[in-house]
C-alpha cells in the first residue's frame, strides 16, 4: 500500500503538479486553473499572524479573504486585542482561529504554513528567524529589520532554510505603480538622475511618559522579547515605539521604507556611496527620539541620487499628495503619487501621461491604508510557494531599501555623512557609525543561524 502525502508535502509539491496540468490536463474539461481551484479549497496555506494590535489585525483580515489561505492562528501578547481580531476573522472565514500568547507555540504547530510579522521593528528580524528555523514561510511587514545585521542575518537565513520571505513593500504588486516604473525603465523621461520621496503627517505630541503599572492582560516582558528591559511607561504601547531607537526605527522606516524601495526600484541602485541627513524632533518637547523632521540624501556610483523628505508633524502635500515619489530625468520627470497611480511630465511641465485606480488610498490609515490593493502582494507570495512565481519584494530586495534608510539614521545619529562601500552597503572607517550595525539584545534572545 502507499502512502499518501501529507498536506504539507501536498502544497510544496503543488507547482510540479500545477506545471503538469499545464502540459496537457489530467482531467477532461478541466483547466489548469479550474483545477488548481480545487487544490486551494482542500489544502490551503494555513496562517498564523503575529502582532494583531493595528497593521496585523488589517493582515489577518486580508489574509483570511483569500481563498487559497486560512487563518488558523492569531498571536499576541495583549489579550485586549486578540478577541477582536478572533472576531473580525472569524466573521470572514466562518472558523475561529486559535490563540496564542507566546507566538513560539504556534510555531510548534506542523500544520502552519506561512507566520505573518506584524509586531513592533524590534521583533521583526528574531520572530522571522524563528518562524524559518520552525521551517515556515515569512510575510513580514516594512521595515524588514531593526538594524543591518539583522537585516544580514535574515537574506543569509532565507538561503540557508530555504524558505520564502515577503516583506510588505506592497506597491511592489500594484499595477499602475509596477507600470509607472517600467515606462521609467523603458526611457519615458530619459534618464532618470534624481529621485525624491516624502512623507507628511500632522502627529501630536507624546508627552512624558510615566512608569505605571502593566494593564492586564499584557505581557510586557515578552513584548520587548530580544530587546534589553526598560520600565513600562503610559506612553509607549500601542504605536509610540516607533519614535524610541529602543524599539523604533522612526519615521523614516515607518513609513520612508515605502518610498526609499521605489526609489531605489527606479533607479535600478542597491547600495549608495555616501549617505547624510539632517533634522531632528522639532515641534515638541516630550519622550519622542527619533526626528520628527528628516532629509535623508543618499549618492550611487552610478551617477544618480536620491532624496527622502520626511515631515511627521506638519502635513503639508507635496505634489498634492502626502506620500509619493518622483523621478526626474533628461526629457521630463514621472511623479508616483500615494496611489496606484503614476503621472508623467515633459520638461516645459505638461502631463503627457497619466495612469489612475479608482480604488481609494490612504497613506496615514496606520491599519489598513489600501487593502485591496495590498492583496495583490499577498497572493503573490502564495504564487511563489504553490507555484515558484518570482516574489516582488525578497528578502534580499526588502533589506537594500531598508539598509538605505537605516544608513539614514546612522548618519543622523553619529551627526555627519556616512562612506559606504558600494559593493555590500557597509560604512567605511567609523567607529561610532559602525557601533549602530547591530544592537544589544536581551540575554537570550540573540539571534543565532
Amino acid at each position: 500500500m502507499k502512502n499518501h502525502p501529507s498536506r504539507r508535502d501536498f502544497i510544496r509539491n503543488a507547482a510540479s503538479g500545477t506545471a503538469l496540468l499545464m502540459v496537457g490536463g489530467i482531467l477532461p474539461g478541466f483547466s489548469a486553473k479550474s483545477y488548481y481551484n480545487i487544490i486551494g479549497a482542500n489544502n490551503k496555506l494555513r496562517v498564523s499572524v503575529m502582532g494583531v494590535n493595528s497593521r496585523g489585525l488589517a493582515l489577518a483580515q486580508n489574509f483570511s479573504r483569500q481563498e487559497e489561505c486560512e487563518v488558523i492562528h492569531i498571536c499576541d501578547v495583549d489579550s485586549r486585542v486578540t478577541d477582536k481580531c478572533v472576531a473580525a476573522v472569524q466573521k470572514i472565514q466562518d472558523k475561529a482561529p486559535q490563540v496564542f500568547s507566546d507566538f513560539r507555540k504556534s510555531l510548534e504547530s506542523k500544520d502552519v504554513d506561512i507566520m505573518v510579522i506584524a509586531t513592533p521593528d524590534h521583533w521583526h528580524d528574531p520572530a522571522a528567524l524563528l518562524a524559518m528555523q520552525a521551517g515556515k514561510h515569512v510575510y513580514l511587514e516594512k521595515p524588514c529589520s531593526h538594524n543591518p545585521r539583522e537585516g544580514e542575518i535574515l537574506t543569509e537565513a532565507a538561503v540557508r532554510y530555504r524558505k520564502s520571505v515577503q516583506m510588505g513593500n506592497q506597491r511592489r504588486s500594484w499595477p499602475n505603480v509596477a507600470a509607472g516604473i517600467e515606462a521609467l525603465k523603458s526611457g519615458i523621461i530619459g534618464r532618470p538622475y534624481f529621485a525624491k520621496g516624502w512623507y507628511t503627517n500632522n502627529r501630536a505630541s507624546i508627552g512624558i511618559g510615566k512608569e505605571v503599572t502593566v494593564p492586564a492582560g499584557f505581557d510586557w516582558d515578552l513584548w520587548q522579547g530580544p530587546a534589553p528591559r526598560k520600565a513600562y511607561k503610559d506612553n509607549i504601547v500601542h504605536y509610540n515605539w516607533h519614535w524610541f531607537w529602543h524599539w523604533g526605527t522612526g519615521e523614516a522606516l515607518n513609513n520612508g521604507t515605502h518610498m526609499v524601495d521605489l526609489m531605489r526600484w527606479g533607479l535600478g541602485v542597491d547600495y549608495p556611496v555616501k549617505v547624510s541627513s539632517n533634522g531632528g524632533r522639532f515641534h515638541f518637547t516630550d519622550d519622542w527620539e527619533t526626528p520628527d523632521t528628516q532629509v535623508i540624501n543618499l549618492d550611487f556610483k552610478e551617477n544618480v541620487s536620491m532624496t527622502w523628505e520626511g515631515r511627521s508633524c506638519n502635513g503639508r502635500h507635496i505634489e498634492g499628495s502626502s506620500v509619493g515619489v518622483e523621478f526626474y530625468g533628461e526629457n521630463g520627470s514621472l511623479v508616483i503619487p500615494s496611489g496606484n497611480e503614476y503621472r508623467v511630465y515633459d520638461l516645459q511641465n505638461k502631463l503627457v501621461k497619466e495612469a489612475k485606480d479608482s480604488r481609494s488610498v490612504d497613506p496615514r490609515d496606520l491599519a489598513n491604508p489600501a487593502g485591496g490593493l495590498d492583496a495583490l502582494h499577498i497572493r503573490n507570495l502564495f504564487g511563489n510557494i504553490l507555484r515558484n512565481e518570482p516574489l516582488r519584494s525578497d528578502i534580499d530586495s526588502g533589506h537594500k531599501s531598508t539598509l538605505l534608510v537605516q544608513l539614514g539614521n546612522i548618519a543622523q545619529r553619529v551627526g555627519h555623512s556616512l562612506e559606504i562601500n558600494p559593493e555590500n552597503g557597509h560604512i567605511l572607517q567609523d567607529k561610532a557609525a559602525q557601533k549602530l550595525w547591530s544592537r544589544e539584545y536581551e540575554k537570550g534572545w540573540e539571534m543565532k543561524l
